[in-house]
């Protein structure tokens, strides 16, 4: 029976029995106990809820087979899977839940994410109790697009697969961003130089390939030509060539969200008017910034400025302590300090940050 939330228990003479918790230890407690009638003995019990589980050293349960939970239940999300033997997506659930010390909040990382069995698992535990995890999956497998990301986006849809289709409409509220990181080949690929043949590409032995490229052309010639500035007239259009399958495939790359990682961008609010960007945001260092990004193809100088007049007055526009914008512009600038100036050019910043060039 509850009294004032400390619970007492009556006890019949002939029945030989033992306190558990001490008066004072229940009292701290009481939230996690309840009581619960059992119709079989017809009595009350009295049942605490552990608020943190406790793991064994040996996993030894059924569930953690990887046959059963975890070929079986990929195969039923994406049938003829490559992936053999992953994981039991319990292991992967119980491991995450043991490492966050059982919270509903958190982040988990995972660097060698293969089929995708970490993600799953996490968007699996919110499902369940409604928590917040968040997740990152790290992978350089070719499988990524036909396994990886497809098997994340399937579980966000539904938690129960068979034979590739869903069984239910139980979605989970998700969003997700997944990132691909320029290879050092794919930089190779992409650089112009003025040696190059009809194809826009440098042409040299293969004997001397590497020796070449690592002692001269990216020491030398290839200082102002690591990337295509004239691409920047349209960044909204920008495409590198990416090698898929030994062949180089034209892929579009987000220049906007790769510059707001380059400089450090907390982005707070993003609008498109017309052919231009805004992104509005505060870098690592506290510097409230306004990134302007402009299809140079179809936008002029007077138009820009009228927009820029239109959403951002005089003294809303004060409030930003820098300002980026792609190409020439009419913007009146103004020095900050001895060497920096409040209007910048988004191109010369672009090519300082990723490529590590010191002087600013």
């Amino acid at each position: 029976m509850a009294d004032g939330g400390l619970f007492y228990c009556y006890f019949h003479s002939d029945i030989e029995s033992k306190w558990v918790f001490a008066r004072d230890t229940v009292e701290s407690i009481s939230d996690e106990l309840t009581v619960k009638f059992d119709p079989k003995k017809k009595t009350y019990d009295i049942i605490r809820k552990k608020s943190k589980f406790r793991y064994k050293s040996l996993w030894s349960d059924k569930r953690y087979s990887a046959n059963s939970w975890g070929s079986v239940i990929l195969n039923n999300i994406i049938p003829n899977t490559p992936f053999k033997y992953p994981k039991s997506i319990y292991t992967a659930k119980d491991c995450i839940d043991a490492g966050l010390n059982n919270s509903k909040n958190g982040c988990v990382l995972d660097y060698f994410a293969g089929s995708g069995t970490t993600g799953h698992a996490t968007i699996k535990l919110n499902r369940e109790d409604e928590g917040k995890r968040k997740y990152i999956l790290v992978e350089m497998g070719t499988y990524f697009d036909t396994v990886t990301k497809p098997r994340i986006q399937k579980v966000i849809y539904s938690d129960n697969w068979k034979n590739g289709k869903p069984q239910d409409k139980k979605g989970i509220s998700q969003m997700f961003k997944y990132q691909v990181l320029e290879s050092y080949e794919d930089s190779l690929n992409n650089l112009l130089l003025n040696s190059t043949n009809s194809n826009g590409m440098l042409q040299f032995s293969e004997d001397a390939q590497e020796e070449y490229l690592l002692k001269y052309m990216l020491d030398v010639e290839s200082r102002d030509h690591l990337f295509n500035i004239e691409l920047f007239r349209n960044p909204f259009n920008y495409q590198l060539n990416v090698t898929e399958n030994n062949e180089f495939v034209p892929t579009k790359i987000d220049l906007i969200e790769t510059f707001n990682y380059l400089i450090g961008l907390y982005v707070e609010r993003i609008q498109r008017v017309k052919d231009i960007k805004l992104v509005e945001g505060v870098t690592r260092e506290g510097l409230k910034t306004l990134i302007m990004w402009r299809n140079l193809e179809t936008t002029n100088n007077e138009e820009t400025e009228q927009i820029f007049r239109r959403l951002y007055d005089g003294i809303r526009s004060s409030e930003f302590d820098q300002i980026y914008i792609n190409g020439d512009h009419h913007f009146d600038n103004v020095r900050t300090d001895e060497d920096q100036f409040k209007v910048k050019l988004i191109e010369e910043a672009f090519f300082k940050k990723m490529f590590n060039i010191s002087e600013l």
